[in-house]
């Protein structure tokens, strides 16, 4: 239910193409895909388009200063795949790229809690253009309201593991202190000064 509590609030539907609702154990994790990452950021206003490509060895690709330079030939077979990049234009018209190579994607995906299933199996290039596309993200001026629906829809930081060690009996702060031994027994101030000492007592 909270899974599709955050789908609507961010306006995607769990489709297998723009959003994943993934089992991990008995719980379900909200994933959204590239296509949903572009549509949410579309949506801020700021950004008038954005895409992202896959790169294999025999295509003609450059990146120099920012600027992409990527020739596919269709009528061949690409090779493999060798890096994933993204790129956005602003409503200033300036524009902005990220590219990531397979190593630095492969990183990102053996870090995931997926790693060995769901959309990283099944749909590889797509879930490497997402994660070209969340890099050039961190660049784009997107609002915080669209940055914490964008976050919404990705994996859950792993369970930080505590690490403090255990005591046989939990401290209650409202315990007494133990006594010291040999203190004595009466209250604080009816003890005797101890810098003036006791008065003498009086003559008969």
């Amino acid at each position: 239910m909270k899974c599709l509590l955050d789908l609507s609030a961010m306006g995607l539907e769990p489709d297998g193409r723009r959003a994943y609702l993934i089992p991990y154990g008995k719980e379900c994790t909200l994933i959204t895909s590239y296509m949903g990452l572009v549509e949410l950021v579309r949506r801020s206003g700021d950004v008038t388009s954005i895409r992202a490509e896959v790169v294999c060895e025999k295509d003609e690709f450059s990146w120099e200063n920012g600027a992409i330079h990527h020739v596919v030939n269709w009528r061949e077979d690409r090779g493999k795949m060798q890096a994933a990049y993204a790129v956005a234009t602003l409503a200033s018209g300036e524009t902005q790229s990220a590219v990531m190579t397979l190593a630095e994607i492969e990183g990102i995906r053996k870090r995931s809690k997926s790693a060995n299933s769901g959309p990283w199996v099944s749909d590889f290039s797509e879930m490497s253009k997402k994660t070209a596309v969340r890099r050039l993200i961190k660049m784009l001026p997107i609002s915080s309201e669209i940055m914490e629906r964008i976050e919404k829809g990705d994996e859950p930081l792993p369970p930080i593991r505590d690490v403090t060690p255990a005591r046989a009996q939990p401290i209650n702060p409202f315990a007494p202190l133990p006594e010291a031994k040999g203190a004595a027994e009466a209250p604080l101030e009816e003890q005797p000064d101890a810098e003036w000492g006791e008065p003498e007592a009086e003559a008969k």
